[in-house]
């Protein structure tokens, strides 16, 4: 082994959101592959903690609890965990003493979007990265003067990877940003991977939320807006172009008129927590669609930070075309067979045409994308050398 890389994210806190736990299990597996030693860190609260019908309970009978145990353990993480409830009162995985000891002799800790809060891991660790993953908000926020997420942080990387460059929005708040893709372990995403399955989809799907947790930002007399502010213009999509658009959508039952309207138009919505409410299931329904259609948060569009979703690169790696909305990354990410940008309703009819055309061509080309440019043994080996870890 190398030697330890820990990384803290919130995993317990989102059960039922499988994509939202390979966003952490790209990087473990993937840093377990380099011969790093990993150790993941979560912590929750009381009034997290719900059972699967969402009321509230114990954490030891919670359901943030069995979730994160089936995770970790199916992934063979069961002895590289620990999982603080209520400032410690309760751990779960490796105890306090081990993490901490184990925490002095890291490399560096690995901090998504700044969400550990340990006051004695952030002390002990010798150095303090923070992993920027919804590029813009932070950012915005704290030249806003609203919040500061990333204080007491040696090193800064975001998969924003046009911030700091000409013609992005996304200020770098004095920060000398790492940009860098996101990984995928390509071992977990094989081409085919669900060919034994009778329900496979012909649809073009995707994993999304409406809103998400963050409102719109107002920024030097701009306004940067959600997924719904983008997703309105593209609505008519289905009907332009004949073929069937599934989205396993997070929204809200109050958003009626947004439900109807998309349903109007040709719209399947898939309930999201029914067919990628875990890692497995999620990997099920993006390998059983056709391909994908993605659209960003407006503000990832409108900043040009060059975000990129880990959903998309699911979909490439398992050999399935991408329609992506573009953020900015038409000239750094290979594009044009396999991966298709747009901006406009008409570039999105374009695309699917074209993958229609010759989809063979594109599946192919899908995955080559994916071994070329998000592989993680190429991408975190890559990361490593620009934090001058050897």
């Amino acid at each position: 082994m190398n030697g330890v890389i820990l990384i803290a994210g919130s995993l317990a806190q989102r059960p039922g959101h499988g994509g939202h736990a390979w966003v952490f299990l790209q990087y473990l597996l993937g840093f377990k592959r380099l011969g790093w030693d990993v150790l993941f860190l979560d912590e929750i609260g009381p009034e997290m903690c719900s059972d699967e019908q969402g009321q509230p309970c114990g954490f030891a009978q919670s359901w943030n609890v069995r979730y994160f145990l089936e995770v970790v353990r199916r992934f063979g993480l069961g002895d590289s965990f620990s999982l603080s409830y209520h400032r410690g009162e309760q751990v779960l995985g490796l105890p306090r003493e081990e993490v901490l000891r184990r925490t002095k002799h890291a490399a560096f800790l690995f901090n998504v979007m700044g969400y550990l809060s340990d006051e004695d891991i952030l002390a002990a660790v010798p150095r303090r990265v923070f992993l920027d993953i919804d590029p813009g908000f932070g950012q915005m926020w704290r030249a806003l003067g609203l919040a500061d997420i990333f204080v007491g942080h040696e090193d800064y990387v975001t998969i924003g990877e046009n911030i700091g460059q000409p013609g992005c929005d996304v200020p770098t708040c004095g920060i000398d940003w790492i940009t860098t893709p996101q990984p995928i372990v390509l071992e977990h995403w094989k081409v085919g991977g669900t060919r034994s399955l009778p329900d496979t989809m012909d649809a073009y799907t995707s994993v999304a939320s409406w809103r998400g947790p963050f409102g719109p930002i107002d920024y030097r007399g701009k306004r940067y807006g959600l997924r719904v502010h983008e997703f309105r213009k593209f609505i008519s999509l289905p009907q332009r172009t004949g073929r069937p658009f599934r989205v396993a959508m997070d929204i809200d039952p109050v958003e009626g008129n947004d439900i109807a309207m998309l349903a109007q138009n040709g719209w399947t919505l898939d309930p999201p927590r029914n067919v990628a409410g875990d890692p497995w299931a999620y990997r099920d329904y993006v390998q059983r669609s056709r391909a994908e259609f993605m659209v960003a948060k407006n503000l990832y569009v409108e900043s040009r930070g060059g975000w990129f979703s880990d959903r998309s690169i699911c979909y490439l790696a398992s050999g399935k075309p991408v329609v992506a909305q573009d953020t900015g990354l038409r000239q750094r990410i290979p594009n044009g067979e396999g991966l298709m940008f747009f901006s406009t309703l008409e570039e999105a009819c374009a695309a699917v045409e074209s993958i229609e055309s010759d989809y063979d061509k594109h599946a192919k080309a899908a995955r080559a994308i994916a071994e070329g440019y998000f592989d993680s043994d190429r991408v975190l080996a890559k990361l490593l050398e620009e934090l001058l870890v050897c």
